[in-house]
């Protein structure tokens, strides 16, 4: 009896893990050659001297390592990863501190705070590319209604992306006002699921708002705010558009990041096998940080 109890159950478990494979399939094959297969090629390319420039040595693998022990030696690739230590730093910080401190203020349900709410997302749903021009604009003195606004007032500012000591900087400021609103949604969406009976327990005893935020309100949205910084880490990679529209990578190499010195040495120089091994890097790099923000332990639940 208990035999034949159990069967139908085990026939039925097999059949639904089929049905499931079965409609899996065909996300896998799109994510198959949408991710892996360009990925491999790239990973197959970094071990090669691929150059458009030289097709009778393009696809060899006498040196497979040649490439990478030259990203060793190269002081150019090796000063664009720090400065997209910095830019990353710099613009993930401001990110997170401006949509935190936004959604703190914005943190209500009258009709007002919702209108400003829907204001402030205007800039990440922007394409990058008119992000850049708008910045463009901001950073060029002769259109510039902010320079023009300051020699009205008496204090001429010289152009942020001309300058070597603020034109990283403005890259940072510019990413940042495209994305703080991702920061901001998250927190708000948090918020309106902090309990109140715990601030109203607190503020009977006699707390202020300070030791309500840092005792109440911070533990609730701290892992949404290392989910925010993860995901904000990751996009600072791509910051391309920016630098290519407001720099050019300068001046000098001073804007320089590592993806953008990866996009000169393929489409500049033709050298695609050491572009490839610059994308292996990056991509490397990006799992490297991504593993390090969840080692931090910010999120306790997981923790318990």
């Amino acid at each position: 009896m208990t035999a034949l109890t159990v069967r139908p159950g085990i026939g039925w478990e097999q059949a639904r893990r089929r049905a499931f494979l079965w409609g899996l399939l065909p996300s896998l094959a799109v994510l198959l050659l949408i991710t892996l297969a360009p990925a491999t090629a790239l990973l197959v390319a970094s071990f090669t001297p691929l150059s458009l420039t030289d097709a009778s040595a393009t696809f060899h693998f006498r040196d497979p390592l040649g490439n990478y022990r030259h990203l060793l030696e190269d002081e150019r690739f090796l000063h664009s990863i720090a400065t997209q230590l910095k830019l990353s730093a710099s613009s993930v910080a401001l990110q997170l501190a401006v949509g935190l401190g936004l959604a703190l203020l914005l943190n209500g349900r009258s009709r007002l705070l919702g209108a400003t709410r829907t204001v402030f997302l205007i800039p990440m749903v922007l394409p990058p590319i008119v992000v850049a021009l708008i910045w463009k604009i901001m950073y060029t003195p002769d259109v510039s209604p902010l320079h023009r606004a300051l020699e009205a007032v008496g204090l001429p500012v010289r152009s942020l992306i001309a300058n070597p000591d603020t034109a990283l900087w403005a890259i940072s400021i510019a990413d940042t006002w495209q994305w703080f609103p991702f920061t901001m949604l998250m927190v708000l969406a948090t918020l309106q699921m902090v309990p109140d009976e715990p601030l109203e327990a607190a503020s009977l005893d006699g707390a202020n708002r300070w030791q309500l935020f840092v005792y109440i309100v911070f533990p609730h949205i701290r892992p949404v705010l290392a989910v925010c910084g993860l995901f904000r880490l990751i996009d600072s990679f791509k910051a391309f558009p920016l630098i290519y529209v407001l720099t050019d990578g300068g001046p000098g190499t001073v804007t320089e990041v590592t993806n953008y010195y990866g996009f000169i040495q393929a489409f500049n120089f033709s050298y695609w096998g050491y572009a490839s091994a610059i994308a292996m890097v990056i991509l490397a790099g990006v799992f490297a940080l991504s593993w390090l923000v969840g080692r931090l332990g910010w999120n306790e639940h997981d923790k318990r």
